[in-house]
């Protein structure tokens, strides 16, 4: 049984700044004073169509740094980690410019959903500590975990 959450052992959820600006604000994403011991692999961004579900991958050795800068989208990690203090449970969190403006880390391990949520492509960034990698994804199908999208 999966009990839900909103705090999961290697996730952690960071409030991000928006700074106004003429002519357009800037947004932040990662200072090197926020995670100093972060080592940089690469940087992409990603499309998610409207209502558009991408289920489930799990990183062994990438921690990832997502950021919505355009957009509207759900993030579900499954934790079924043998060691881990929330294994059998499911977090969930929403991203966004307009009222949700964060950087969501999920360490290698856990499993990882997302869904576009506004009526228009949604766009997301991922400041990755290493370089993109297929060998180290594992894939399931989107229907092996129970998550009412």
């Amino acid at each position: 049984m999966m009990r839900s959450t909103n705090q999961m052992e290697g996730v952690v959820l960071t409030p991000l700044s928006i700074v106004p600006a003429p002519g357009g604000d800037i947004m932040h994403a990662l200072k090197s004073s926020e995670a100093p011991e972060y080592r940089f692999g690469e940087a992409y961004f990603s499309w998610i169509a409207p209502g558009a579900i991408k289920a489930w991958k799990r990183h062994r050795e990438m921690t990832l740094n997502i950021v919505v800068p355009l957009g509207r989208i759900r993030f579900v990690v499954v934790d079924d980690r043998t060691n881990s203090t929330t294994r059998n449970s499911v977090a969930e969190f929403v991203l966004a410019p307009k009222g949700h403006y964060a950087r969501l880390t999920v360490a290698p391990g856990l499993w990882l959903g997302f869904q576009g949520l506004a009526s228009y492509d949604s766009l997301l960034l991922n400041l990755a500590d290493v370089e993109h990698d297929p060998a180290e994804i594992d894939r399931l199908a989107p229907d092996r975990f129970k998550f009412d999208w």
